[in-house]
């Protein structure tokens, strides 16, 4: 099992938030990377919304990166630490642009790059941006075999509903081959499908874990299915929040963990098919105190997954 390093301050969702976490400032945040490379972390991995809708706030907080942006900023501050993101909502997003956004990162940092694109789930965000929210399903579809045959062919062709381009220069292509990893978020069976179709690893959110091998049975069962391996991304901080960001009780999902229950938890994800997981941010007083607890994780509970 390999493992994510969860930067704070890169959402404030108010489930899981605390409340030094709002006093964390891109510096912190640089040092903290830094840190949790030396640590020996896997990988970062950004969130994204482009808005939220005041509705929304209250809940999910107003506090989210251009994930891309932010990788290329981590990926510059970092040396060997894997940036990636966790969800990039590419409907949203221009495909030719994200397309070329992402692997110039993978390119200038010679192939440390992974995205995990998902469809969302905020209306009023698709609004915002003027998408239209009921086609965002056959728009991720279209878009994902347009980000693929750009990353891969000389010449790319496409031709779709949403987009369209053919007899292009495309470069620089990625170093990562065939092309930089996608994982793809989302529960949902046509999520599933897409995943079989386009991905390399899946993140699920509001699935139960006892739920994740009969899941995975079902994307790999899939005749569209690239074939291992398959990464599943898990963040025990999952288990505190439901669709809209709403506290729920998660007993597998709390912050506070001795190494052995720590260490059983996470071999009872390993054993449900996860292969890359976050630990909860623990309740804790500051960003110093969380850092002693990432390398209390690291040198205690990690070794012993490993």
């Amino acid at each position: 099992m390999r493992f994510v390093f969860p930067l704070p301050n890169m959402a404030r969702a108010k489930a899981v938030v605390q409340p030094w976490e709002a006093a964390v400032s891109g510096a912190d945040q640089t040092r903290m990377a830094s840190r949790a490379e030396a640590l020996g972390y896997d990988l970062l991995r950004v969130p994204e919304h482009l808005v939220i809708p005041r509705e929304n706030v209250e809940l999910s907080g107003p506090h989210y990166f251009h994930s891309t942006a932010a990788q290329a900023y981590f990926l510059g501050a970092t040396q060997r630490l894997r940036i990636g993101t966790s969800v990039t909502i590419l409907p949203l997003q221009h495909p030719i642009a994200i397309a070329k956004a992402l692997s110039t990162i993978d390119w200038l940092s010679g192939g440390r790059t992974n995205v995990a694109f998902g469809v969302g789930w905020i209306e009023g965000e698709y609004n915002a941006l003027g998408v239209p929210f009921k086609k965002r399903g056959r728009m991720m579809d279209e878009y994902l075999a347009a980000i693929i045959e750009l990353w891969t062919k000389e010449w790319p062709n496409f031709e779709g509903e949403f987009v369209s381009f053919k007899d292009i220069a495309f470069e620089p292509k990625p170093v990562q081959k065939p092309h930089i990893p996608i994982w793809l978020g989302g529960d949902s069976e046509a999520a599933l499908k897409r995943a079989a179709r386009f991905a390399s690893g899946w993140v699920p959110y509001l699935t139960k874990p006892d739920d994740f091998p009969s899941r995975l049975d079902f994307i790999k069962s899939q005749s569209t299915y690239n074939g291992d391996p398959f990464e599943v991304m898990y963040s025990l901080s999952s288990g505190f929040v439901s669709e809209g960001h709403v506290a729920r009780d998660a007993p597998r999902g709390k912050a506070i963990f001795s190494i052995q229950e720590m260490v059983d938890t996470l071999s009872w994800l390993k054993d449900r098919g996860v292969t890359i997981a976050s630990h909860a941010i623990p309740p804790v007083k500051d960003a110093e105190a969380y850092l002693d607890y990432a390398q209390w994780f690291i040198e205690e509970v990690a070794p012993r997954l490993r």
